[in-house]
């Protein structure tokens, strides 16, 4: 493409396909040449071959031009709401900075209002408060004293004890001091009592009646909601993007409905409900995903007559399921990038979780007051230097973002009239209908994983043996006070591994693999460079001699640390020295055979065991090379099977 090329020319419709065909016929030069093939003998277009399936039926393609254009999505404030809740958000303040409070080990309710103070005075601006076992529903007043709870917007997480309570607040909330300065209550500004007995219903979490939490919404005053439908309980067993949003308006219907039932209006109900949604580290899904489900729960208003009253108050969360115990540090980057997502989406609040969340408790070597102090800033630095709260849906009118949140939209909405279509979200769940589709997208996602398709940086990709073990042992573990109890991390397959492996090496026998590499290092070096990554995302250790002739092989093999091989080099060193090297090895004692790279690239029809090569299972791979080496099987789940909290 040239500067000339301009694809976004208004009225000028025959140069965008002039220069769209452009496009194309350089794109497909360009993947002819890499699939050593004419440009003819592609299996499809160059946009169906360079577009991607989220899995939720969605397809992201390499480029997207006005005619990917859609309608004006309305203004921030109104109908259909994809641009946000609030028409008159302070772009001064941004989205509300939400910290967590009350977990971990019980301490003085005088000691954490202290912590929730000082928050406050280094930038956090909400408060999301677990009752339990640090705070009693009786100690929520003292917790909360000196908060200006008409500016900072109280979450509760009470479980079990949710109607105390919010009894318990609501009655701290009357009695609490007014700001001196004073505003009305807006989206930034409202509470939420935190009750969502429906989608703890599906995820196993401790709940309340859902019948006593309507009583209680019929009475709840103005500036708190009642209901905070969890999205992040889908999330964290698996559910993609489009499952996420369409069971949670499934289950927020189902309290709209018990509401109207009790007797108040729609639009009175639908005032009652809030939503969390939990955003990972793809940023434009976060985007798109927090649009879609604004644009979505507008629809069901609409429908249900009350469309002036569907604004969707939405609470990121950053999800659990993408952090990782290997190498935790990369989940501070992780964060920043789901916190962006959240922030540019038009999140109302946004909790980022500490970067050793999925960490055992008694397992962190960071101080707590550090791992908050970096989760805060993550957002304190993306508001007050990259200023990304001073614009209202900075990403609206994107053709792609445009067009990923309506086909988001779409997928969700599907999901949701599939639930409607089998009477409801009650009886979707009774059925094990919604199980069973959550637990098709975990395998699905757990495929990817395995295949290194949806890569893991520091465990499945670039892993590093030599950090310090955090949590050996620990994979099967969920002791993060704020997950689902049928919380699926996405490196929860390598860790085993790992945490086999290291096991193995705290007993002074580290499991390893000795490479042949052939050639100069120039042409082996990328694929001993790939085994060595690959093998060490199992905990095995790549042990490289470098280059060796057919006669050093023998040596090499006899004295090395392994049984097990792996030949590393070109297709044609393969053909000139392949076959002698697999012989020598085998002579010397080798018990298996493995060659890196596809095994087309093998001259012979046998002479080896298996290939290491981009696209395997890596952790079907992984498991039956530790069980070779000896290496004895850990306390594991399976990797679809998680434990509770």
């Amino acid at each position: 493409m040239t500067a000339g090329d301009n694809l976004v020319a208004p009225g000028s419709g025959g140069h965008l396909d002039d220069a769209y065909g452009r496009w194309s016929t350089a794109a497909a030069a360009v993947l002819a040449k890499s699939a050593r093939v004419e440009p003819g003998e592609l299996s499809d277009t160059p946009e169906a071959l360079l577009s991607t399936d989220t899995g939720d039926g969605v397809v992201v393609r390499p480029l997207y031009t006005r005619k990917d254009e859609t309608g004006e999505p309305g203004l921030p404030g109104s109908f259909p709401f994809a641009r946000g809740a609030d028409p008159a958000r302070d772009v001064t303040q941004g989205w509300r900075v939400t910290e967590r409070f009350g977990d971990g080990p019980a301490t003085d309710a005088g000691q954490l209002n202290e912590s929730i103070l000082d928050a406050a005075a280094s930038g956090a601006s909400g408060v999301w408060l677990r009752v339990g076992d640090a705070v009693s529903t009786a100690d929520i007043a003292a917790v909360l004293a000196g908060v200006y709870l008409d500016l900072m917007p109280v979450t509760l997480d009470g479980g079990s004890d949710g109607i105390a309570a919010a009894e318990a607040f609501l009655a701290a909330r009357a009695e609490a001091p007014q700001a001196p300065d004073s505003a009305p209550v807006t989206a930034a500004t409202t509470h939420s009592l935190g009750l969502s007995p429906y989608t703890a219903a599906f995820s196993g979490r401790d709940g309340v009646s859902a019948d006593a939490a309507t009583r209680l919404a019929a009475a709840a005053p103005e500036g708190v909601r009642t209901f905070r439908v969890d999205g992040s309980d889908f999330a964290q067993a698996g559910a993609s993007d489009a499952q996420e949003i369409g069971l949670s308006v499934a289950a927020a219907v189902v309290h709209a409905r018990d509401l109207v039932a009790s007797g108040i209006s729609v639009a009175a109900a639908l005032s009652q409900i809030t939503f969390a949604v939990s955003v990972d580290d793809d940023q434009f899904a976060a985007i798109a995903k927090l649009r879609a489900l604004r644009t979505v729960w507008a629809r069901v208003a609409e429908v249900l007559g009350a469309p002036d009253a569907g604004a969707a108050i939405t609470h990121a969360v950053t999800d659990l399921t993408m952090f990782t115990q290997r190498d935790p540090w990369v989940n501070m980057l992780r964060s920043t990038v789901a916190a962006f997502g959240a922030g540019v989406g038009g999140a109302d609040q946004v909790t980022v979780h500490t970067f050793d969340a999925a960490l055992p408790a008694d397992r962190r070597t960071s101080r707590p007051t550090f791992t908050r102090r970096i989760a805060r800033n993550t957002q304190l630095l993306l508001l007050e230097e990259a200023n990304l709260g001073r614009v209202i849906d900075p990403a609206g009118g994107s053709w792609y973002v445009e067009s990923l949140t309506s086909d988001l939209a779409a997928a969700a909405w599907h999901v949701f009239t599939g639930v409607e279509d089998r009477g409801g979200y009650l009886s979707a769940l009774d059925s094990g209908w919604i199980t069973e589709q959550v637990s098709r997208s975990l395998a699905a996602r757990e495929e990817a994983v395995a295949h290194r398709r949806l890569p893991v940086t520091g465990v499945s990709e670039f892993p590093n043996l030599g950090e310090p073990t955090l949590a050996a042992g620990a994979a099967g573990c969920v002791d993060v006070p704020t997950a689902a109890p049928k919380l699926a991390r996405v490196a929860h397959s390598f860790e085993q591994l790992r945490d086999r492996a290291d096991a193995a090496a705290d007993a002074g026998a580290r499991p390893r693999v000795l490479l042949l590499p052939l050639g100069s290092i120039a042409e082996h070096n990328g694929r001993t460079t790939f085994v060595t990554n690959l093998l060490a995302a199992g905990g095995i250790e790549a042990v490289n001699p470098g280059p060796l002739s057919a006669d050093a092989i023998a040596d090499s093999v006899s004295t090395g640390p392994s049984a097990v091989v792996v030949i590393c080099g070109t297709r044609a060193r393969y053909a000139d020295e392949g076959p002698a090297a697999a012989a020598a090895a085998r002579g010397a004692g080798a018990k298996r055979v493995l060659l890196a790279g596809p095994e087309s690239e093998w001259p012979e029809a046998d002479g080896v065991d298996g290939s290491l090569r981009a696209g395997i299972d890596a952790v079907a791979l992984l498991t039956d090379l530790l069980d070779r080496l000896g290496v004895a099987p850990g306390d594991e789940t399976p990797s679809t099977v998680t434990t509770g909290a």
